[in-house]
């Protein structure tokens, strides 16, 4: 399997326009760091693939054992403190889950793939074409 995305910096500061498959986005910094705030961040866009990989890995995992939780949020933050850097996932749902339930959702919610490249090593080749 192979999955691109295009990312192109203009000439307006940090404004940057990605491409993945047929869909555009803007990436930008906040006026706070010198950019137009056009768009989110990069650590933005990252904090919210995290989200919708394990919101989606849990939504599959439920319809397949039958279990209806309705509407599944997580938040996903990223904390800075005495120079460490981590993640936190905060996940909810709608509907009422059992401890038995929520042991088994959170198992899964760390199988998300995206969850999987950030807690393993990855590799990242990097060249100037």
């Amino acid at each position: 399997m192979h999955t691109t995305s295009k990312v192109t910096l203009f000439e307006k500061k940090y404004v940057a326009e990605a491409k993945m498959r047929n869909h555009f986005v803007v990436i930008d910094e906040p006026l706070s760091s010198g950019g137009g705030d056009t768009g989110p961040t990069p650590v933005e866009y990252f904090l919210t693939a995290i989200g919708g990989c394990v919101s989606m890995t849990l939504r599959m995992y439920a319809e397949r054992k039958g279990w209806d939780v309705g509407k599944i949020t997580v938040n996903v933050s990223q904390i800075k403190e005495n120079n460490t850097t981590y993640l936190t996932e905060e996940i909810s749902f709608e509907k009422e889950v059992t401890d038995y339930q929520k042991k088994r959702l959170l198992i899964f919610a760390g199988k998300c793939p995206v969850a999987k490249m950030v807690k393993g090593e990855t590799l990242i080749e990097s060249k100037i074409i």
